[in-house]
């Protein structure tokens, strides 16, 4: 894989986004484990409620210098938010960071000369981990929202986990679902997410053991009459 930018894109751009974003996927961790704390623990857990509370604001920063950073290396303007519609709402979401995954394995196979899995590998391992964190993000949110509502059925984290895995499948039992507007937006979301992940894992399954199957007729000696 070449290390010259697209000719769309200016290089200074791309230096910056082959530098920063491994460290912002890191740093997108240290924001989901600071809200998970935030979310799962007792309010009077102090201070370390304060150092979670901390630790999310200040990854959240980071996240915005590096979108502004990016926003005036591109050169779009105020294009940039319509152009790069999925880096503002992680912005303004920073929840849904596990869907930059993408843009994550690309800037460390930029490092690289060539691929270290084949295309059926990366597709299976990355749509995994993606449905991982984004499954575990969305458990964290329809909790915080949905465990104090009247008539909720998601009462613990446990329960929250456990939609979370259904709605990812597309299984859909219906003994937990979320009762609130902001939680059902989220479901909304991790269902069309779920789709989509699904599709790319069980798309690229199907395909690779057609390749596998067509290597091994190409490799048996034809029968004799």
């Amino acid at each position: 894989m070449s290390d010259r930018p697209a000719p769309d894109r200016p290089a200074r751009l791309t230096r910056w986004e082959q530098r920063t974003e491994v460290p912002l996927f890191a740093a997108g961790l240290l924001f989901l484990t600071g809200y998970a704390f935030r979310v799962l623990t007792s309010h009077e857990a102090e201070p370390w409620n304060d150092i979670a509370l901390i630790l999310v604001w200040s990854t959240w920063l980071l996240f915005l210098v590096d979108y502004v950073t990016r926003l005036r290396l591109s050169g779009l303007g105020v294009r940039f938010p319509r152009v790069h519609w999925l880096d503002t709402l992680v912005l303004l979401l920073p929840l849904l960071r596990p869907l930059r995954m993408v843009q994550v394995y690309q800037a460390v196979q930029r490092r690289h000369d060539r691929p270290r899995l084949d295309l059926y590998a990366r597709v299976m391992a990355y749509a995994s981990l993606t449905a991982v964190l984004l499954g575990f993000s969305a458990a964290l949110a329809v909790y915080h929202l949905e465990h104090t509502a009247p008539g909720a059925s998601i009462r613990t984290f446990g329960d929250a986990v456990w939609w979370a895995c259904a709605t990812l499948t597309t299984v859909g039992y219906g003994d937990a679902t979320p009762v609130t507007l902001w939680g059902r937006t989220v479901a909304a979301g991790l269902m069309a997410c779920g789709l989509a992940l699904l599709g790319a894992v069980t798309g690229s399954f199907s395909s690779w053991l057609i390749q596998v199957f067509t290597r091994e007729d190409e490799k048996r000696p034809p029968e004799r009459g």
